[in-house]
């Protein structure tokens, strides 16, 4: 009975070890934007995303940290439009903390 109950526990903990992060609201809204709204996945490539856009950075190579992502997304950059305004500011976290997640795994 006590191996069962051990192996049972080792299990369980393997696989909360593994979950993906993506139980998470605010991750979910932000991969809903970076497919959606926010027009990210037409121009960066982002291997969660399945996205393969050439215009803009692979965020997957330049593994932005949140700050840099935060920045970006509300000033805009190069080619890439300020989204401040037309995003709202919980939009922009979330977009912000999908992209930060995924891109530095």
């Amino acid at each position: 009975m006590k191996k069962r109950l051990n192996f049972f526990l080792i299990v369980i903990i393997f696989n909360i070890s593994f979950l993906p992060l993506k139980a998470d609201t605010t991750f979910d809204l932000g991969k809903k934007i970076f497919l959606g709204n926010g027009n990210c996945a037409t121009c960066h490539t982002l291997a969660d995303a399945k996205s393969n856009g050439q215009i803009g950075p692979n965020l997957n190579q330049i593994r932005p940290d949140m700050a840099r992502v935060l920045n970006a997304v509300n000033n805009g950059i190069g080619v890439m439009p300020a989204y401040e305004g037309i995003l709202t500011s919980d939009e922009i976290n979330a977009v912000a903390e999908y992209v930060y997640l995924t891109s530095s795994q």
